[in-house]
C-alpha cells in the first residue's frame, strides 16, 4: 500500500476539470470506484499531452507511461452532474520509478478522493522500464 500522508507538497500542480456523467455512476448513484481510475487516467493524459508527451510522441519515441501501483482513499461522495476538479502532481522520481499524487475535489471544493500512483516509463520495444528522459521529466512536471 502506498503512503497517504499529504494532499500536495510544494511544487508544480496541474489541474483538470470535468462533469460527472451517468456512465461514471454505480447502482447507489455515486461515482463507481473503478470510474475514479478512468477519471484520474484522463487527467494524466491531459497533463502529459499538454506538455508534449502525448500519443504521437509515444509512437515516435516508442516510450510510454505505465502505472505500477495505485492506492485510492475515498473521502466524500461524488454525485451525477457534479463539476469536479482533479489536481495532479509528480511528488518525486528515483531511478526508474516515479510517484504521482492526484486529488479529485467535489463541486464544493472538498477533497473527495486521494490517489497515489507509482509510475514508470516503458520501452515499448524491449518491454522494460527505462530511466526518465528529459522529455518525460518535463511531461510529468519535474523539469
Amino acid at each position: 500500500m502506498l503512503a497517504m500522508t499529504t494532499l500536495h507538497p510544494p511544487g508544480e500542480l496541474f489541474e483538470y476539470s470535468l462533469t460527472i456523467r451517468e456512465g461514471h455512476l454505480d447502482t447507489f448513484g455515486h461515482v463507481n470506484n473503478a470510474a475514479y481510475a478512468q477519471i484520474f487516467e484522463e487527467a494524466r493524459w491531459e497533463l502529459i499531452t499538454e506538455r508534449g508527451f502525448g500519443l504521437e510522441e509515444i509512437k515516435r519515441s516508442r516510450l510510454g507511461p505505465v502505472i505500477l501501483a495505485m492506492d485510492f482513499k475515498f473521502k466524500r461522495e461524488v454525485l451525477n452532474r457534479e463539476r469536479v476538479r482533479i489536481t495532479t502532481r509528480c511528488t518525486g522520481h528515483a531511478e526508474k520509478i516515479g510517484w504521482l499524487e492526484q486529488v479529485l475535489y467535489n463541486q464544493q471544493g472538498e477533497a473527495a478522493c486521494l490517489a497515489k500512483f507509482s509510475i514508470g516509463l516503458m520501452d515499448l520495444e524491449a518491454r522494460r522500464l527505462v530511466p526518465p528522459t528529459p522529455e518525460w521529466r518535463r511531461a510529468i512536471g519535474l523539469a
